[in-house]
């Protein structure tokens, strides 16, 4: 699969996330405090929550149900009660557009 176009820039709000539907999943496309644009897989692993309804806190993003909160850059969870990562995406920025490859994770 190649990069999919999922939104303009500026559609993006600072420390938001966005839940994009690619397939049968879902991909976090989030921009945090210093503008930087990331896609993590949405789902939390702990429970069947969407982390785009959570809150962007640095290069972090919270699961609003339980509290896990996982690394923008690594999918890791830095705090429980989460233990599993979530896949990470390569974003690419083109005149403006934001676009992520979801076949090519960069981090799980």
């Amino acid at each position: 699969m190649t990069a999919i176009r999922i939104c303009a820039l500026d559609e993006l709000g600072q420390d938001e996330a966005l839940r994009v539907d690619v397939d049968d999943f879902s991909i976090a496309i989030v921009k945090d405090s210093s503008g930087t644009v990331h896609a993590i897989g949405d789902t939390c692993t702990h429970g069947d929550i969407s982390l785009s309804e959570g809150f962007v806190e640095g290069e972090t993003l919270e699961c609003w149900a339980h509290g896990s909160k996982f690394s923008l850059i690594t999918g890791k969870p830095t705090s429980l009660p989460a233990y599993e990562p979530v896949p990470v995406y390569r974003v690419t920025i083109v005149d403006g557009d934001v676009y992520v490859d979801p076949s090519e994770t960069i981090a799980v």
